[in-house]
């Protein structure tokens, strides 16, 4: 097997990485499903390119030959080109910007604003918290949650649920 594709390599059944997400997640994904493989250095190193696509495969078939050694070497290649698009820390004001618009639903509003604090890092609860009840358009559930503010995210689900039904059985 040794400089060769495992022939299950089919099996890693990853999302191609395109460039846009988390290079660090990718790499992770990738070790993890190769470790099931069982496959030499250079059989990691020549299946690697095959979970990339768009501009992540222009920039490897981009790099010179010679200086690829290993896969550490091609992963710090890759991640010294690709951690920059993660940079963008973003913090508990950029909640702010999560606004639920006057003709959207209160069930997108959450969706969104869920997948806004994932991407937080150590998010206070309470910053959450606030910076929901702030984006709010007037109705309703935003006149509820701020006579009486939930403690926990988990409360605050719970309560938008009920207008979430309410909602979509009017």
């Amino acid at each position: 097997m040794k400089g060769k594709v495992p022939k299950d390599f089919k099996a890693l059944d990853m999302t191609p990485y395109d460039g846009t997400a988390d290079p660090s997640h990718h790499l992770s994904n990738f070790r993890s499903r190769m470790y099931l493989t069982d496959a030499s250095d250079a059989s990691r190193c020549k299946t690697f390119p095959t979970t990339l696509t768009k501009m992540a495969i222009k920039w490897f078939d981009s790099l010179p030959v010679r200086p690829i050694t290993s896969l550490d070497n091609l992963t710090k290649k890759f991640l010294a080109r690709f951690s920059i698009q993660n940079d963008k820390t973003k913090h508990a004001p950029s909640l702010l910007g999560i606004k639920q618009g006057d003709r959207k639903s209160l069930r997108s509003y959450m969706k969104r604003f869920n997948k806004a604090c994932l991407d937080i890092q150590n998010l206070p609860t309470e910053a959450a918290i606030m910076g929901l009840i702030n984006s709010l358009r007037e109705g309703p559930f935003s006149h509820s949650i701020s006579k009486k503010h939930p403690t926990s995210l988990n409360k605050v689900q719970e309560r938008a649920e009920k207008y979430i039904n309410m909602e979509e059985n009017s």
